[in-house]
């Protein structure tokens, strides 16, 4: 009797492709042998129904001669043979992308149709450290740092200059071979990456001298680089295309840089705002004053009225750091602390008692 692959998965004759698809990623995953709910048999048995349902020319062969499918030489899906017994291609990219390695987990390796082209380079990650200023206004450094670098010598090409480079004979130049393994699943044809030409669909009679065909060798460069005004402990710049180069061709990764920023022993940073602290007399607080207040931008006088009490916080608007890419400045919050005075004389002390206050 033939099967019911629609009932199998649990779907409508009518369900679209992507409806069938989501009904076996969602039974594959309950059934997987490796699971605690795993079934195996079942597990065989919805993949079987996937392989025709999942693929529109088989399931319309499938909606035409119901029974008779199984029975279409190369049409049929093994039928009656079991899963087991099924002979083909089925569609790993489905799987891995579920399992999240179940390729590697059988041995199928590179089990994707999709080619594997040279790799991306490696990001690099280092720390800068700045003074409190340099991080304030902005600053301009130069670096020194090793990286992999795309080969001088065969330009990144891999092949000594000079020498034969050929189609790739084990893959006729496409970067795939294909394979038939055995699995639980039957015997299935995979395609894996060429092991000859790495995927490239070339070979070359003779490897760089210098990098020894990867295209890349490790070398020392000199960088510069504009830290923006505005920066502060912890934040990065992302140098796009500055980490290490691809293999033959494919591109760079990036270069981060992490700030390491100096502190000021007067000034206290919070944000784009600078806080400081400064004390006055008690006659200042008292009967008010104008002092002068450091910032970051120069002296500015702050007027201090009278009655201040100790612990007050005087704002200098637009006084502090300039708003990394963007305007304006933060403020300077300046907190003044009354100062109590020592080693008064006697005379001092007489009046400070007919004050009493």
């Amino acid at each position: 009797m033939s099967k019911d692959y629609y009932k199998i998965l649990g779907v409508d004759k009518g369900a679209s492709q992507e409806d069938v698809k989501k009904a076996f990623r969602k039974l594959a995953h309950q059934y997987h042998p490796d699971k605690q709910t795993g079934d195996e048999a079942k597990f065989k048995e919805v993949n079987e129904a996937y392989q025709v349902l999942g693929n529109e020319q088989k399931r319309k062969q499938y909606d035409q001669f119901g029974a008779g499918f199984e029975n279409m030489g190369q049409g049929g899906f093994g039928g009656g043979q079991g899963f087991g017994g099924f002979q083909g291609n089925i569609n790993m990219e489905d799987l891995s992308d579920m399992f999240g390695g179940f390729g590697d987990m059988f041995g199928f390796g590179g089990g994707s149709s999709r080619r594997r082209g040279p790799r991306r380079g490696s990001d690099i990650e280092m720390i800068m450290s700045l003074s409190f200023e340099e991080a304030v206004f902005g600053t301009e450094k130069e670096i020194k740092f090793k990286k992999r670098v795309v080969c001088d010598r065969c330009k990144g090409e891999g092949a000594e200059p000079g020498a034969k480079i050929e189609t790739c004979k084990a893959c006729g130049g496409s970067g795939k071979v294909r394979k038939v393994q055995r699995t639980i699943l039957g015997a299935i044809q995979v395609e894996t990456t060429c092991t000859n030409c790495g995927g490239e669909g070339k070979t070359f009679s003779e490897a760089c001298g210098k990098c020894g065909g990867s295209g890349v060798a490790t070398d020392t460069v000199d960088l510069k680089v504009k830290v923006p005004a505005g920066i502060d402990q912890g934040e990065t710049i992302r140098l796009s295309g500055q980490g290490e180069a691809g293999d033959k061709g494919a591109p760079a990764g990036d270069l981060y840089i992490r700030m390491k920023v100096d502190p000021n022993k007067e000034l206290e940073r919070n944000g784009y705002d600078i806080k400081s602290t400064v004390e006055i007399t008690f006659t200042q607080a008292a009967l008010g004053d104008k002092i002068d207040i450091k910032t970051i931008h120069g002296d500015v006088s702050l007027k201090i009225p009278e009655g201040t009490q100790s612990g007050t916080v005087f704002k200098l608007k637009g006084k502090g750091v300039q708003i990394l890419n963007g305007r304006g400045n933060g403020d300077h919050l300046v907190e003044v602390v009354i100062r109590t005075p020592k080693g008064l004389s006697k005379k001092q002390k007489e009046a400070l008692k007919e004050l009493d206050i």
